[in-house]
């Protein structure tokens, strides 16, 4: 079969199969009020990030894909929130989650994240935290609770999404 017809072929069906997803109840999605789960994941660097070493801040944890079209819509979102909000309180981490690492990096190739971005191909962090859609974003705070959940991503919300977090942060207003 044809390699480029088998790479469409898993891609159409992750993506129907996270879009069936997302029309089940929601019984284990992670909502605010609990705690964070912990991962530990590796970057692009090598280097290996974890949410404990990241304690004491606010963490914007972002789930996303490369074949996902609002994450391509969120990554400019995400360096202007880190870019305002970002320093010893706030950082962005967003967890790809393609089984092919050069997929992800592809997409990437594109864009200049300005943040932390880490590979979980085997998908136990967003398994972890009951990711039922992408992109799917879980802000998390300096104690390692949920404190802000958000599915999807649309221009329409960006302000009041970045506001909503700024609030939570205490931060300067995006």
């Amino acid at each position: 079969m044809n390699p480029s017809f088998l790479r469409s072929s898993r891609r159409l069906l992750a993506a129907a199969l996270l879009a069936t997803a997302s029309l089940l109840p929601a019984a284990d999605a992670l909502e605010a009020g609990q705690p964070a789960p912990a991962f530990s994941l590796p970057a692009a660097d090598g280097k290996t990030v974890s949410l404990a070493g990241l304690r004491g801040h606010y963490v914007y944890v972002d789930f996303w894909a490369s074949w996902c079209g609002p994450c391509k819509q969120s990554f400019p979102w995400m360096k202007t929130l880190q870019a305002k909000l970002g320093g010893p309180r706030f950082e962005v981490v967003a967890i790809n989650v393609d089984e092919k690492r050069a997929d992800a990096q592809r997409f990437l190739g594109d864009t200049a994240p300005g943040f932390t971005v880490l590979f979980d191909a085997q998908g136990a962090t967003p398994s972890a935290y009951g990711v039922q859609g992408m992109p799917t974003s879980f802000l998390v705070d300096p104690e390692g609770k949920v404190v802000l959940v958000h599915q999807s991503f649309k221009d329409s919300e960006r302000e009041a999404l970045a506001q909503k977090i700024a609030a939570l942060v205490g931060g300067a207003k995006p």
